[in-house]
């Protein structure tokens, strides 16, 4: 409309008309807004690892943690160059393998022209779902991505800006592929491939033989699993060359100088309401129960052992139906922690060794508590009257559960044989004659629902989550050893006596308190 038509219109007309060029230009200005800030969205999510990852991951109502934005650190580094080999270590279910197997490579061939990627995992068709997975936030991210899929084969596919990707299962052969990173997410299959020489054996054959071969000059490598073996893949990495390797390790429940600033005792993936903290606590509990912390504190706490442990020969260990006579006594070591929070506490444990006139050494019970101290009493006291009074007790080092707590139970225990000992040296040098005792197969154990803890226990020895029980049975055996005629004192007697009495009285006292009643 010209000037001489608009000026013919009435003023209401006009009003109308300029209303509705106002409404508009509003509409323009606002779809113009709209098209900048898809421009920015898009512009960030090619640049930043993170942003991209939480766009990608908006429709699925997931978005990065604590621990996912320090993988992502690491993966950003690895993206620019700075971290060549990249090893992350992180339990089971905390999402590892989705940022850094999934959204990771999507985000690379954005940033790259050309680039070629290797995915492997322990079984071709773990390395297939992997590459569908990514196929799929390609296909619906065309427009962030500034790219889309040439092919849609999940084996081997391509991308219209020159990219490619190929799906291997671990001991399966790559021809003709080289690659500028390799992904090796979860190599092993189980605790039984992990366990097996051969194996693990075929496993590192092809990493040197076929994966690391398809890798151009200078291509990143990223390792992702957890542990299962202190010989898997990452374990005899770390032993063949160290030098090449970053580690990001995420145990499960914290431990000292945690990457992620968590204090001893706290879970892993706490920060949202996910319940992935929650879960943990149930699977160390329910492992813990069946006798299988080897799996925790391998697969959760990245610590993997040895089935025997390095320490004790669990497998020589015999069991038997019932107690046999000789020489018994009740060892107990107190917790030295208690349950605050989601620290997990120690056990206070007393474990019954009897030592047989033949000489071999059986392990007859093991009596357990977590609770307060009015618990651990009532325990103490109530074993106590049902071993009777020919067991000797042996209480807890004073430097663990403090002088004054063993000293007390020593005076509730009047009528016993009681030994205070203060212990010295490492746990490993106390546990050592007992254990090589065990390894000589000079050691039984009472069938009861406690072998298990007991057992996998040792095996975990010194690299557990707990000890207690270990303590216990060197304090036991080290009082058979030691197992001269007790110097008994009786209460009467006891209160007269003051710390200015003869030396040799004091002397012997060091050693060993016992009371009797009159």
């Amino acid at each position: 409309m010209n000037f001489n038509e608009f000026s013919k219109l009435s003023i209401e007309e006009k009003k109308k008309l300029l209303t509705l060029a106002a409404s508009r230009k509003k509409v323009l200005a606002t779809d113009k807004e709209k098209v900048e800030e898809r421009r920015r969205l898009i512009e960030r999510c090619r640049e930043d690892l993170v942003s991209w990852t939480i766009e990608a991951q908006k429709a699925e109502g997931f978005k990065p943690a604590k621990h996912h934005l320090l993988l992502l650190d690491y993966l950003s580094r690895v993206a620019k160059g700075e971290i060549k080999r990249l090893m992350i270590f992180m339990p089971p279910g905390s999402a590892k393998s989705r940022y850094a197997s999934q959204l990771f490579p999507v985000w690379m061939f954005c940033r790259k022209n050309n680039y070629k990627i290797i995915g492997a995992s322990h079984t071709t068709d773990l390395a297939l779902d992997f590459s569908a997975k990514i196929q799929n936030y390609i296909m619906e991210n065309e427009e962030i991505l500034g790219y889309q899929l040439k092919t849609e084969n999940k084996h081997r596919w391509y991308t219209s800006n020159g990219g490619a990707y190929l799906a291997a299962g671990v001991r399966t052969a790559i021809p003709g592929f080289r690659a500028d990173l390799g992904i090796l997410d979860d190599p092993v299959k189980g605790r039984q491939e992990a366990d097996s020489v051969t194996d693990r054996e075929h496993v590192w054959n092809w990493y040197l033989g076929s994966f690391e071969r398809r890798l151009t000059p200078g291509a990143a490598v990223i390792l992702i699993m957890t542990r299962w073996h202190q010989d898997d893949m990452a374990g005899r990495l770390l032993q063949v060359e160290p030098e090449r390797w970053t580690v990001l390790s995420l145990p499960a429940e914290a431990e000292q100088n945690d990457a992620l600033g968590r204090q001893p005792g706290e879970w892993l993936w706490d920060d949202d309401d996910y319940g992935y903290a929650d879960s943990l606590a149930e699977i160390k509990a329910a492992l813990e129960k069946a006798g299988a912390t080897r799996e925790w504190a391998a697969q959760y706490q990245q610590h993997p052992t040895a089935s025997e442990g390095s320490l004790f020969k669990v497998g020589m260990l015999r069991k038997i139906k019932t107690e046999p006579p000789g020489e018994a006594v009740r060892a107990w070591d107190f917790a030295a922690t208690t349950e605050v929070g989601s620290r997990d506490p120690d056990w206070t444990r007393g474990v019954k060794l009897i030592r047989t006139d033949e000489g071999r050494f059986v392990v007859a019970d093991v009596k357990s508590v977590r609770g307060t101290p009015e618990d651990v009493e009532k325990l103490v006291l109530t074993t106590a009257f049902y071993d009777g009074k020919g067991v000797r007790i042996g209480l807890g080092d004073p430097g663990q559960a403090g002088k004054f707590q063993a000293m007390y139970l020593a005076k509730k225990l009047a009528g016993y044989i009681v030994d205070v000992r203060l212990e010295r040296g490492k746990k490993e040098e106390r546990a050592a004659p007992i254990a090589s005792q065990v390894n000589i197969g000079n050691v039984d154990i009472v069938e009861a629902p406690w072998n298990a803890s007991f057992i996998d226990e040792l095996s975990m020895f010194p690299f557990g989550t707990h000890d207690d029980q270990v303590d216990a049975l060197s304090r036991a055996f080290e009082m058979l050893l030691k197992s001269e005629a007790p110097f008994i004192l009786s209460e009467k007697l006891r209160s007269h006596l003051t710390i200015a009495g003869p030396s040799r009285f004091r002397n012997r006292m060091a050693r060993t308190y016992t009371f009797m009643r009159n």
